[in-house]
């Protein structure tokens, strides 16, 4: 790699550098094949895992959906709470918390399950874009960076810019970002696991123009929805701070800023609390929706999302055998790349093969995951599998008839 030039461009705000290296050689080129090859066979086999496992986590999952519906009760008004103790059951109710979330520093306080604090400064932002061109025998990059002023959550250090001077972040905030979870969080008379309350995160802004205007310091400034740690909102500088709140799970009774949040619950009863179920395959069922919901409307949506994620995997499962297949014969590819017709085909030839490949695997792979749940459908899977292997061996024509 030679040294790159000095950066081009009369905008300080944006430049460019261009930087060259020679064309790879044949073993060069082989060497990196080589090195990929390993890696898709690594992928080749993380594929059957996946395939494998996931048939088995959707099946165990769909067991322990149904038995969950089968044993679940449905609470009614007028229940005891020693009558379902250690029972699943399943109760719809607003939420309600005894104390407000509040945050000092700026004097916000929310009746809500959370209350969060989110913290944006005014930074440089560094964009780059490269192509890439033939010159003199060597391959040229040449990169175009634009430096622009935006707010950003995250802090960026300016130190990895291409070109620091006249971009230059500070190096921490005056303010972190924050979320605060109440105590206590009740679903009627009962009390809500951690695993629930981590189910409530519908979060809305917090809007301060509603909001009842509480005494500022001196140095806040309130312009739509952000408190602003300058006096000037509207023409900010590098290192300014503004910072918004956001709410999720109303659970109060006043008119500010809305009813107590309607949800729907699923879970264990032991007492006063609402703990996970341990169903006998496995699982663990803690569910909790922010809506009115029938036990039966709650399953169904889990069966709904078990089957998605089931269709997910293993769709990531085809498509690591994809690639780790492609990256295996790409070594291939490489041998005759030096002929630009044949290479086209070969190309063509190789994708053709993993894709071919790949769909066989994964259907035979999923065919003796279901193997010992369900035979009938193991048994279709496994013809679908065949069946290109089956048309193909049907089109070679017989020795005794060449």
């Amino acid at each position: 790699m030679s040294t790159p030039p000095p950066f081009s461009g009369s905008d300080h705000n944006q430049h460019k550098r261009v930087s060259s290296h020679s064309n790879p050689g044949f073993l060069e080129r082989l060497s990196d094949t080589t090195g990929g090859m390993f890696v898709g066979v690594a992928l080749f086999f993380l594929s059957f895992y996946v395939l494998f496992t996931n048939e088995g986590r959707a099946l165990q999952t769909t067991a322990s959906l149904e038995e969950g519906l089968s044993q679940v009760v449905s609470l009614d008004p007028s229940f005891s709470l020693d009558q379902n103790n250690n029972h699943l059951v399943h109760l719809s109710a607003p939420l309600y918390t005894s104390q407000p979330l509040h945050d000092p520093n700026y004097r916000v306080v929310v009746q809500a399950v959370k209350l969060k604090r989110q913290v944006e400064m005014y930074q440089w932002v560094e964009y780059h874009e490269s192509r890439d061109y033939q010159e003199d025998g060597e391959t040229k990059t040449e990169t175009t960076y634009t430096y622009n002023t935006e707010w950003k959550s995250e802090l960026i250090n300016s130190r990895n810019f291409d070109k620091e001077i006249g971009h230059i972040n500070p190096s921490a905030m005056a303010v972190e970002s924050v979320t605060v979870v109440a105590p206590e969080v009740r679903v009627g008379p009962f009390f809500l696991s951690k695993g629930l309350v981590e189910q409530i995160n519908n979060f809305q802004t917090l809007r301060l123009r509603d909001f009842p205007p509480p005494p500022l310091e001196s140095f806040l400034t309130v312009d739509e929805d952000y408190f602003y740690h300058t006096p000037n909102p509207r023409r900010p500088e590098v290192g300014d701070v503004r910072v918004s709140f956001s709410f999720a799970g109303l659970s109060g009774a006043g008119s500010y800023p809305g009813p107590a949040q309607m949800v729907s619950v699923v879970a264990m009863q032991k007492g006063e609390n609402l703990i996970p179920f341990k169903t006998k395959s496995g699982d663990t069922l803690e569910m909790l929706y922010l809506q009115e919901l029938s036990a039966q409307e709650m399953f169904e949506k889990e069966h709904q999302h078990n089957t998605m994620m089931t269709w997910g995997l293993r769709a990531a499962g085809w498509a690591l055998m994809f690639l780790g297949i492609s990256l295996t014969t790409r070594i291939i590819y490489t041998l005759v790349d030096w002929v630009p017709v044949f290479r086209e085909l070969v190309s063509l030839g190789l994708k053709l093969f993993a894709l071919c490949v790949s769909s066989c695997l994964s259907l035979l792979t999923i065919a003796v995951g279901w193997l010992f749940y369900r035979p009938l459908v193991a048994v279709a899977l496994g013809v679908m599998a065949l069946l290109p292997l089956l048309i193909a061996r049907s089109r070679v024509p017989a020795k005794k008839h060449q």
